[in-house]
């Protein structure tokens, strides 16, 4: 399965950040290969989920906005097992754990807005070993080309993505894909 997913991020490196069900048809029918769902809630993630696979595409979910699900072992167990995601995202290096130990594909989510916040994004992947990272902002390219040097693992840049030229300045800088919510960049 890791396999499929590094495969379409890398014939596609934007990621469609899903918010809504209308902006996940728009995914749905766009030339993406991967979307992240971003919020959901117990009652529509697995239509949402099975949905997106039925398109052929990879879907991750956000598991710390999805609603009416807990976010201890046996939330995570309920969605590896009934809702089947091609893996998660999450800002929590517990998440990712437990995740992993279920063997899902798991994306952790920094926030670096110091040179504290990335020393401790290098130490907690060290630590983790997600299958991936997403770096927000993701318009900081040199910081990104830093993290890319420093860590093996994959980095998707992710947050105020607002052109194309970002995009290709973040991919320049070495990340593997870029996620965003603006939906005229899904169909470049």
């Amino acid at each position: 399965m890791k396999e499929i997913i590094f495969e379409r991020v890398g014939e596609n490196p934007i990621i469609a950040a899903v918010q809504n069900e209308a902006d996940l048809e728009i995914a749905i029918k766009s030339q993406i290969k991967t979307i992240f769902l971003l919020r959901a809630d117990i009652f529509n993630i697995k239509s949402f989920v099975d949905k997106i696979k039925q398109a052929d595409k990879s879907v991750f979910i956000h598991i710390d906005f999805l609603e009416g699900i807990g976010r201890d072992a046996k939330a995570i167990e309920y969605i590896a097992q009934m809702v089947r995601p091609d893996g998660i995202i999450s800002t929590k290096s517990s998440h990712i754990k437990l995740a992993k130990e279920k063997g899902m594909f798991t994306i952790q989510r920094f926030f670096l807005i110091d040179n504290q916040s990335y020393n401790m994004t290098i130490k907690s992947v060290e630590s983790t070993h997600p299958d991936m990272i997403e770096i927000m902002p993701g318009v900081i390219p040199g910081v990104i080309n830093r993290i890319t040097k420093k860590l093996n693992t994959p980095v998707i840049a992710g947050g105020l993505i607002d052109n194309k030229q970002d995009i290709i300045e973040i991919l320049k800088a070495g990340a593997l894909a870029a996620s965003t919510g603006k939906k005229e960049l899904w169909e470049l």
